[in-house]
């Protein structure tokens, strides 16, 4: 008796000991669940790119009737859950809600022309605001498989796995991420000089075209730092909240709170994206600065 009361204080022990907080949040499970249903809609497209419909939005913007149907199938899958929440979403606008304090955030697929093209890099990004602040984030690589997620208080995990952001603390020797601002081409010079005063600094910096796994990377140390022009909302919000859950900090280029409205963003360690602003902030314009 004495032996089976001894296997049973042990097991409970192992009970107490296990880790906390594997249990997904519901309102990550159902964007868990949206961004697979998308994901599938752009294996299945990728497979015959020569039937993906390619229509032109606006100067250098590229829309597909793939993002919209992978779109249409996120905010399906939201509103059968949740059907008085509001939905933002790239392709299709506004779904007002009866229900204002929860917001979801969407881009069925960040990198459309790396899609397009037939490059594999490319995501489906689903975020949440509640009353205002980022809550859970969802980005998922139907390419690779990846499932970056994230909640508010409880860390950033890759395929459940925790994340952080690079320890690095300077500028020598990293590796940053980019994208070139090809809708605001009004800006390149600019942004020519602010990427000559990194450089030279870095190993090397990488242009991927696709944000939202530039963020995600730069949570999950793959990349120390990024930086980009004119992001909207939907391109920036999932991987915003997966940098600060890795421990990480996401600023405008004056170094304020102000990317939501400019889209103008730097992220990475604390330190690195402090010494990120020292090196661009002088060549910026006042543009820029705001």
């Amino acid at each position: 008796m004495a032996k089976v009361a001894k296997i049973r204080r042990l097991k409970y022990i192992n009970v107490l000991l296990q880790p906390k907080g594997n249990t997904m949040h519901p309102m990550l499970n159902i964007a868990v669940r949206a961004a697979r249903n998308a994901g599938k809609i752009l294996l299945r497209a990728s497979e015959d790119l020569s039937k993906v419909e390619v229509q032109q939005k606006g100067a250098n913007d590229l829309v597909t009737n793939i993002d919209k149907e992978a779109e249409a199938v996120i905010r399906d899958t939201i509103l059968q859950s949740y059907p008085t929440h509001s939905i933002v979403g790239e392709e299709l606008g506004e779904h007002k809600g009866k229900d204002d304090d929860y917001q979801w955030i969407v881009d069925p697929i960040d990198g459309t022309t790396n899609f397009i093209k037939g490059i594999p890099h490319y995501a489906v990004s689903i975020a949440l605001k509640v009353k205002g602040r980022l809550d859970q984030a969802v980005i998922y690589d139907p390419i690779r498989g990846e499932l970056f997620t994230a909640s508010r208080g409880q860390g950033t995990q890759l395929n459940s796995k925790r994340l952080r952001v690079s320890k690095t603390t300077v500028l020598a020797g990293t590796v940053l991420a980019t994208g070139f601002p090809f809708k605001n081409k009004n800006h390149m010079d600019a942004y020519t000089e602010a990427f000559k005063a990194l450089f030279v600094h870095t190993a090397d910096i990488r242009r991927a075209g696709c944000s939202a796994l530039d963020m995600a990377y730069v949570a999950a140390g793959r990349v120390d730092g990024f930086f980009e022009i004119g992001l909207k909302p939907w391109n920036s919000a999932a991987g915003e909240l997966m940098v600060k859950e890795a421990g990480g900090m996401v600023v405008d280029f004056a170094g304020g709170n102000n990317y939501n409205h400019s889209g103008n963003i730097i992220c990475g360690s604390p330190k690195l994206t402090q010494a990120i602003i020292r090196e661009i902030r002088p060549v910026l314009t006042e543009s820029l600065l705001r």
